[in-house]
């Protein structure tokens, strides 16, 4: 899977600022040629930096429509698919055109905080349902549960599980993974800011939040490091250190939807229970910018 090394982007849902917020299509394809012009290697469309809990089945269905005509493969597309419910997960497997798809990102179940053994047995029945590959995603800070280490490691043998996005921000945990995966398992960094570091012990990349605003610099900051130039790299990291914790301050993806806003690419809307970020939050960010 050579194809999902490097930069991917978790692409945010542009809504417009009108009272229903709907889908904005015309900055979704300006979205997609402002990530893929900056030199990422691949997208990641529905993910939870997506709002995908709050994005109708109908319009999910043409948002994928939408971004397959669109890219019309300049780049691979991963395309966002979990849920805390199993049966509902390969119930979605099977409605979904999943055609053009590289591989689906599928996070651990949410507040059901499930044992080690039923994440194990979730993803062996979404993995054996799925038409196509899976990487698996560990957010702790979503999810309330973290997929452990060994976990990881036992859902690795399985021929339909090809990686990873690690963002539970344990880097000792990572190292585990890294250190006794199958080679062609992908650690993928799911927190921007340990992209570099995780790299240097065996990471393929980062699915980034901020790289929806700054796609250039954060492909080029994943190939400094993928080449060994770890200096070069972390120069381009610590641009990020003041800008990164405002993306979370009011959950994600408020903060990067209001840099994209000042950038002149997508309103800041967001839908409840997620709002716009606020006056004072956006303040800070211009500041920044």
């Amino acid at each position: 899977m050579d194809q999902l090394r490097g930069t991917g982007i978790a692409l945010v849902t542009p809504f417009t600022p009108t009272p229903d917020h709907a889908v904005d299509y015309v900055a979704l394809r300006r979205l997609l040629d402002f990530t893929i012009d900056g030199g990422i290697e691949y997208l990641v469309i529905n993910g939870t930096t997506a709002e995908s809990p709050t994005v109708t089945a109908d319009e999910k269905t043409e948002i994928l429509r939408v971004v397959k005509e669109h890219v019309a493969g300049r780049v691979p597309l991963v395309y966002g698919m979990g849920g805390n419910d199993t049966m509902g997960v390969e119930a979605q497997l099977q409605a979904t055109d999943l055609t053009g798809i590289a591989a689906i990102l599928s996070v651990s179940p949410a507040y059901n905080k499930p044992s080690q053994q039923g994440i194990i047995q979730h993803y062996l029945r979404v993995a054996d349902a799925s038409p196509v590959p899976v990487i698996l995603y560990n957010v702790p800070g979503r999810t309330s549960s973290n997929m452990t280490a060994d976990t990881t490691l036992r859902l690795a043998q399985h021929d339909n599980i090809i990686g990873t996005k690690e963002a539970s921000g344990n880097l000792e945990q990572c190292m585990v993974i890294a250190a006794r995966k199958p080679n062609n398992f992908l650690l993928i960094s799911g927190d921007d800011l340990l992209t570099v570091p995780m790299i240097s012990f065996g990471a393929v990349g980062v699915i980034s939040v901020l790289g929806n605003a700054f796609p250039e610099r954060m492909a080029q900051m994943t190939r400094h490091a993928l080449s060994g130039n770890f200096a070069e790299a972390s120069k381009l990291l610590y641009e990020f250190l003041p800008l990164n914790p405002l993306m979370y301050e009011e959950s994600n993806p408020v903060g990067v939807k209001a840099i994209l806003e000042a950038l002149g690419l997508c309103s800041a809307a967001a839908r409840l229970p997620l709002m716009e970020a606020s006056g004072g939050l956006k303040e800070r960010i211009q500041k920044l910018l």
